[in-house]
């Protein structure tokens, strides 16, 4: 009787140190990493200029599609899909819902500093609505400003765009240069439809974007 009686008080105990320290392993997880911006560069949006040869070449009238969430180019072969979030062509930049696509992607745009935005607006995002899009592709409307005597896009500083992406997932863009080698005083020669943009991606469905 003794040795079934201390058989089962060692499985108690044992049953209780499971339960304890399950317990704390639950109160211990670490909380998940902070989100960081990702930089992409000198993405090509249809250029009339060729990137290797500096010739000039006739426009494709194709986007360049791209996927926030894997931070890769995506074919066009899969425009049908979700498995792009925006798409870069010339000035226009598309997003994967309403006329352009067949996911739940929209756009909104606020004035703020980038890093100091840090939660995504949870309504007022549009859809593509041809021949107007979520981020309008007017000088001074969306994105950029355009300066017809040098013939030059500008990024807006401040223009943060909030994107819903093909699958619902928020994110926000900064467009940084539209011009190759991102220079600080581009010119009439520099080399167009080459975007530079930095966003931040939130995977887990939430507004948090920090």
């Amino acid at each position: 009787m003794k040795t079934r009686a201390t058989t089962l008080r060692t499985l108690l105990l044992v049953a209780f140190g499971t339960l304890v320290f399950s317990q704390c392993a639950k109160t211990e997880e670490t909380p998940p990493a902070p989100l960081t911006a990702t930089t992409v560069r000198d993405l090509p949006a249809d250029p009339t200029v060729n990137p290797g040869t500096g010739q000039p070449q006739p426009a494709t009238g194709r986007f360049t599609l791209y996927s926030l969430a894997t931070n890769a180019v995506v074919p066009n072969s899969d425009s049908a899909s979700t498995r792009w979030d925006v798409g870069f062509r010339g000035t226009v930049v598309i997003v994967n819902g309403g006329t352009s696509g067949p996911g739940q992607g929209a756009a909104l745009i606020q004035n703020g500093i980038f890093d100091e935005l840090k939660t995504a607006p949870a309504t007022g995002h549009v859809q593509d609505a041809r021949p107007n899009f979520a981020i309008p592709a007017a000088s001074g409307q969306g994105w950029y400003s355009y300066n017809p005597q040098a013939n030059l896009i500008t990024p807006i500083a401040g223009r943060v765009i909030f994107l819903k992406t093909a699958e619902g997932r928020h994110a926000k863009m900064e467009i940084l240069s539209y011009y190759k080698g991102a220079p600080a005083q581009p010119t009439a020669t520099s080399q167009a439809r080459h975007y530079t943009f930095r966003y931040v991606y939130q995977p887990d469905g939430s507004t948090k974007l920090e």
